[in-house]
């Protein structure tokens, strides 16, 4: 039997953003393998997250790439971004919390790549007015992930249809980063 290695590290990082403290033989029986099976892939617990780590930037610098963040106004490369990562949102969801990613000297640059990306596009929002200006495009940027987390959880857990993922996060979000013009 041939096992999908990124079906297992998509269905780790939905059982492990619930449930951190889930044992390697729970993640084995969440993906239908046995836990030897695991073990061949990823020797032990850290190397299933630095596993899920490598995925996770993949796929969400290809989720900046995209979403064409330089593109049209802010708020249109926002939706497009939202849109972009819904696919991945519970293995987004999983690494921004996954606490020994962001421990010592082992931190993956990747991170810093995406996180400015990310701020880039607030405060590029904000130089145009498109966004308010009294929260920091880095508090802007931890308010998306944590969305987009709390989103994958919701349509995980069946709260939410998967269908309403971009519409929701992107109207919350941008409600909240909008700029008011007064009249």
């Amino acid at each position: 039997m041939t096992v999908d290695r990124e079906q297992v590290l998509h269905t780790a990082a939905a059982l492990l953003s619930r449930k951190a403290t889930a044992t390697m033989d729970e993640v084995a029986r969440a993906a239908g393998i046995g836990r030897a099976t695991l073990h061949r892939h990823f020797a032990g617990r850290d190397a299933l997250v630095r596993a899920l780590e490598a995925l996770g930037l993949r796929e969400c610098e290809k989720a900046l790439a995209a979403a064409r963040l330089g593109e049209g106004s802010a708020e249109q490369a926002l939706r497009r971004l939202v849109a972009e990562v819904e696919p991945v949102s519970g293995l987004l969801a999983f690494l921004v919390t996954e606490n020994q990613l962001f421990e010592g000297e082992q931190v993956d640059e990747g991170w810093a790549r995406i996180d400015t990306a990310v701020a880039d596009l607030f405060r590029r929002g904000q130089e145009r007015g498109e966004f308010r200006i009294d929260l920091t495009p880095v508090w802007l940027a931890e308010a998306f992930y944590g969305l987009i987390g709390a989103g994958a959880w919701a349509v995980q857990d069946g709260r939410v249809a998967g269908k309403d993922f971009t519409h929701m996060i992107a109207e919350l979000l941008l409600g909240g980063a909008r700029r008011s013009v007064e009249k």
